[in-house]
């Protein structure tokens, strides 16, 4: 029999945009993100999730890191929690998430000097479960 190996997830500042990583374990929900739209130094982000919990939230939990330091600007039903100016943001969410339902965030929009950016990495939980 084979010895288990536990995969490692490394960032790479390298990456194209658009290029993202699932979430790992420890969370309700699968996640990826990925930089949809540029335009200057703003950026914006597709964030999407599926619930896989047996319990319904009022609020989620998103950190998404980059491959550069960003400002938050916007994003729908969010609110910056911490990490402006940061290579990784955590922000709060209000969506009613039901066991089994999705989450689409298009609207994320942060500000980067870098030139380019990319997603490192996202993961979505509903605090308290």
């Amino acid at each position: 029999m084979k010895e288990y190996v536990r995969p490692t997830a490394l960032m790479n500042s390298d990456l194209a945009e658009g290029v993202f990583m699932s979430s790992g374990a420890g969370t309700c929900y699968t996640a990826n993100a990925y930089v949809h739209q540029q335009t200057d130094t703003v950026f914006r982000i597709q964030v999407n999730g599926k619930h896989h919990g047996d319990h319904t939230s009022e609020q989620q939990q998103i950190v998404i890191s980059f491959s550069a330091p960003v400002k938050f600007l916007s994003g729908a039903n969010t609110t910056l929690l911490s990490g402006d100016g940061s290579t990784t943001l955590v922000l709060g969410c209000n969506y009613h998430q039901n066991p089994n339902d999705n989450i689409g965030l298009g609207d994320l929009t942060v500000e980067c000097t870098a030139g380019s950016l990319a997603v490192g990495g996202v993961t979505i939980s509903c605090p308290g479960h």
